[in-house]
């Protein structure tokens, strides 16, 4: 075992006290408001029963660049909703009102 010359061990002291030469800096929290808007179903709000298959307008609004469907946590709607809204997607890609994959759809 090895022991720890005078040198060293001062360096490893100072470092505990920290001083500037091993000094410990932690770094503080930004300011960003974590508070977000409520989440809430469009559907409900607007009291829209039926989701139309044949507004592909509409329906790119819940769709991402990609194509794929929005989940929940994203848009806030409903689970009764949000399998309306899949099956309208669904629906609406089959008849070729909307694309299945888009590169860069908005």
């Amino acid at each position: 075992m090895h022991l720890l010359k005078n040198k060293d061990m001062s360096s490893i002291e100072q470092q505990a006290k920290g001083n500037k030469q091993g000094e410990v800096r932690y770094l503080t929290p930004l300011d960003i408001e974590t508070k977000k808007e409520a989440k809430y179903c469009r559907f409900k709000k607007n009291d829209i029963k039926y989701i139309d298959y044949k507004d592909a307008a509409f329906l790119l609004y819940l769709v991402n660049e990609q194509g794929k469907i929005l989940p929940r946590r994203l848009t806030g709607t409903s689970l009764k909703y949000q399998r309306k809204v899949a099956q309208a997607i669904k629906r609406s890609r089959h008849l070729a009102l909307m694309p299945y994959v888009g590169d860069m759809l908005k």
